[in-house]
Formats: C-alpha cells, structure tokens, sequence
C-alpha cells in the first residue's frame, strides 16, 4: 500500500523539486523507517489516517534505538517533505507532523582556514609533477570561487570566460550561475590547460571536463578529498578540513570583509538566504575576537 506512495513521492522529489539522486534516497529512506515502523508496531495506517500521536511515539521508537539528534532531524524534516507532497496530491487534508518538535540542535560551526593556511595548504603542491599544476588550479579555484566539490569535478572548458574573468558553473538542480573568478585562479587554470592538458588524451565523452586525472577521466570527488587531505597533512594543520573548508572559508572572509550577503547568496548559488546567514553567525564569533583582541574591556 505505501509503496504506490514512496513511487509518487519519488517522482515528485525527482521532477517538482530537481532533486539529486542521493537527496532522493535519503528521503525515500526517512519514509522507509516510518514504513518499518508501522509494520513493526502492527498499525499500518495510510497517510491520512496517520496522527501527530502516531509520529510522536514513531519518534521514541526511532530515539530508542539509538538514532542521534541530527538524525532524528533528518527524518523529521523527510517526514514533513512527505506530507507536503501528499497535501499538493489530495492524499491527506491535513499534516500531521505540523506540531511535531524537532529535537533541539546545536549548530556547530565548521572549521574556517584563515588566509595565511590556504597559503600554506597550497604552497605544499609538488609542482615538478605534472598533476601538481592541476591541483593548484583546482585549489586556487575553489577557494577563488566558492565552489563545491562536485561543481569543481564537473567544470567545464566551455563554461571558462577567463577572458572576462567569469566562470559558469552547474549547481545544486541543475541551476546555473555566473561567478567571478580571481586572477590568480585565471593564471592557474592557464598554465594547467596550455602547459600540462594539452599533452593528456581526454577519454571519450571527457574532452570538455577541465581537470582529468591520469586515465583522461574526470576527477571524482573523492579524489578531490584526497588531494586536499594530504596537502593539509603535510602544511601541519590541525584542524578538521574538507574541499567543503575552502567553500566556507571563501564565503567566511568574504563576509568579514563586508561583503553584501544577497552578493554571497548569489555567489555561493544558495537557494535561500537563510543558507547563507550562516555566515551572519561566524561573522558575530569574528567580531567578538576581534573586539577580545583589540578593545580594553574585553581584555582579561
């Protein structure tokens, strides 16, 4: 009986809201578990018969097996998704998960690398190997443009307007947005494609992909994972970084220095402002430090 649901549900996730394949499945997952539950307890309900009662003690079932509270969040919000689409599809008249609490969260903060150790990280580059004016690019693209991982493995030489100092990049469904790129990245990305590309044979159905690994395939992302993994090994840092650091650190320093945050949102292609009031948040922690750094009062 759910199963015709979970199928519709699918269908609208994937062509209503352009979502990814993983987004989909971790969706498709929330609603499993409630599924299981329901089996489990003996209660299989339809979506319309399902109370805020019902969700409440599905809640204290998922808690007690031991599910975290960033997980339990998850599937609240999984839920939630659910019944908005059954809303729109006439299965229920009403939402059931309207009044359920979330567990409280708290927002922890990701790691930020200042300007100085995304110096040092990228100044450990081997640049006598032919891969190491590759990773340079990528770096110095990353960090010059924000860019998510998958964005980056996915950069085209057909979306490069270096000429104007723009890039086009592929975003989250498929949305597409013009972003500037620095002249240091625009020196990199030229010395990679016209000293060490132009020797590489791309593989069929790669030849417009602008970084290539060894095989003339595109990187993956984990290989981008990697790369930054070693590099940050090797400059001594200490903290938790992933390609995702860079991104972060880029709308960071961007916000502290002023910037207009519509111009972040637009830059970082968030959907929604509230994604990137994030940075409104690290930019309060920045302005304590800086006034415990500076102001007299705040001086122990």
């Amino acid at each position: 009986m759910w199963e015709s649901y979970k199928k519709g549900f699918k269908a609208y996730l994937q062509l209503e809201k352009s979502l990814s394949d993983n987004s989909v499945e971790a969706y498709l997952h929330d609603i499993g578990k409630l599924t299981e539950y329901l089996q489990q307890t003996k209660h299989l309900k339809t979506p319309d018969e399902i109370e805020l009662k019902d969700l409440e003690k599905f809640l204290k079932w998922i808690t007690e097996l031991g599910m975290t509270a960033t997980s339990q969040a998850r599937i609240i919000s999984g839920i939630r998704a659910f019944y908005k689409y059954c809303l729109l599809e006439d299965i229920v008249s009403k939402e059931p998960g309207l009044l359920l609490e979330a567990p409280k969260l708290k927002r922890v903060l990701p790691d930020v690398l200042n300007f100085e150790e995304i110096e040092n990280i990228i100044s450990q580059i081997d640049l006598s190997k032919p891969e190491g004016h590759r990773n340079k690019a990528i770096l110095e693209t990353m960090y010059s443009c924000g860019l998510r991982v998958s964005e980056v493995v996915n950069l085209k030489i057909s979306s490069l307007h270096l000429d104007v100092n723009f890039i086009r990049v592929i975003g989250k469904g498929d949305k597409e947005r013009l972003v500037p790129v620095g002249t240091s990245a625009v020196k990199y990305i030229n010395i990679y494609r016209n000293k060490i590309r132009v020797h590489a044979t791309p593989a069929k159905g790669n030849e417009d992909y602008l970084f290539l690994n060894n095989r003339g395939r595109k990187l993956s992302r984990v290989m981008i994972f990697l790369i930054i993994k070693d590099l940050v090994k090797k400059a001594g840092i200490k903290k938790n970084i992933s390609p995702h650091t860079f991104r972060h650190s880029f709308a960071t320093h961007l916000v502290e220095g002023g910037a207009d945050l519509r111009a972040v949102q637009e830059m970082l292609g968030h959907e929604s402002i509230t994604t990137t009031e994030i940075y409104t948040h690290l930019d309060r922690e920045f302005l304590r430090t800086t006034l415990e750094k500076y102001h007299p009062a705040f001086r122990h």
